[in-house]
């Protein structure tokens, strides 16, 4: 893979990611597969989903157990060898619509395993059976919950929806009082703005296997619930961007969501915050799901993990 950098934001911060000809043709025969996936799995969309989602293998040596608090629901998800005192809080995709916590805990153990860290992965309230403030405020009581727990070192993690919740959940923590910052936030293919403003939503030229411009629009109908779209807790690429930590974001060159990273990247960046984005060519939303079919799933982790290893040794 060969980096080449991007002109939108300063050169040493934008990095696209080149794949081989082998690469490509996994990935394609992937978007064949995916096809199959959702054309002839029978059950309910949120059932189906998990286990689209579930399919991520489970790291060796990794423990899971429930945690299920009046204000905290969801699982810890801990390497055998967790280094003391750090945690990843982690907030899952689905359009905001599906996923769960249960469905994640493979993903999130090859993030955990890779970084030595244990992680807690949250389930927040959906829609359209509730909205963005919700779900937004779940994760601030997880958030505080694990300070309750006397954990000082915390970071952020999350992907396409969740990614979104994560940074709005960051630009909300960046405005407070509390002595207790977040170390740094990684996303991945991160949804950061329902007024979709994107060029990428509506691109002829990008072939999104997983998610379309129609299947979005009704997601944020049920999420925002009439609510303005450009509210920052929805929309976190209209929030102050100034204090966030260190964030990394992550995306394929070939999806919908693209441009919602581009453009948080680059507010983010000229706001002052200190932020890589990586564009992955070729590649579909969330690619890093799939370690059991693409050599470049497990190289993003790797990255995603050595930034969170540098900004957990650096605190």
């Amino acid at each position: 893979m060969t980096p080449t950098n991007s002109l939108s934001l300063e050169p040493a911060r934008v990095t696209t990611l080149r794949i081989s000809p082998d690469e490509h043709l996994r990935e394609s025969a992937l978007r064949e597969q995916f096809a199959r996936f959702w054309a002839t799995t029978p059950g309910e969309p949120r059932a189906v989903y998990d286990t689209f989602i579930g399919a991520t293998p489970l790291a060796a040596d990794t423990s899971l157990r429930a945690v299920n608090t009046a204000t905290v629901n969801g699982w810890w998800v801990i390497p055998t060898d967790a280094l003391p005192g750090q945690i990843m809080l982690y907030l899952h995709g689905g359009g905001y619509v599906q996923g769960s916590a249960r469905a994640y805990r493979g993903f999130v153990s090859q993030i955990a395993q890779r970084t030595r860290t244990a992680a807690l992965v949250i389930d927040y309230p959906l829609a359209p059976e509730s909205t963005f403030i919700q779900a937004t405020d779940a994760a601030l009581a997880a958030w505080h919950w694990l300070i309750d727990q006397g954990y000082t070192r915390i970071a952020m993690v999350g992907d396409s929806a969740g990614g979104g919740l994560a940074l709005a959940t960051l630009a909300t923590l960046s405005k407070s009082a509390g002595a207790i910052a977040p170390l740094a936030g990684v996303v991945f293919s991160p949804w950061v703005d329902l007024t979709f403003s994107g060029a990428s939503m509506t691109d002829p030229n990008v072939n999104d296997p997983l998610i379309g411009y129609a299947y979005l629009q009704q997601c944020a109908r049920q999420y925002l619930a009439g609510a303005d779209p450009a509210d920052p807790r929805a929309s976190p690429l209209l929030a102050a961007l100034d204090s966030l930590p260190p964030l990394l974001i992550q995306a394929g060159s070939d999806e919908r969501l693209l441009d919602d990273s581009r453009q948080f990247a680059a507010r983010a960046s000229q706001a002052g915050t200190q932020v890589e984005l990586e564009i992955w060519e070729g590649l579909h939303h969330v690619f890093q799901l799939d370690l059991a079919h693409l050599h470049s799933s497990a190289t993003a982790l790797d990255r995603a993990a050595s930034f969170l290893c540098r900004a957990f040794d650096a605190a």
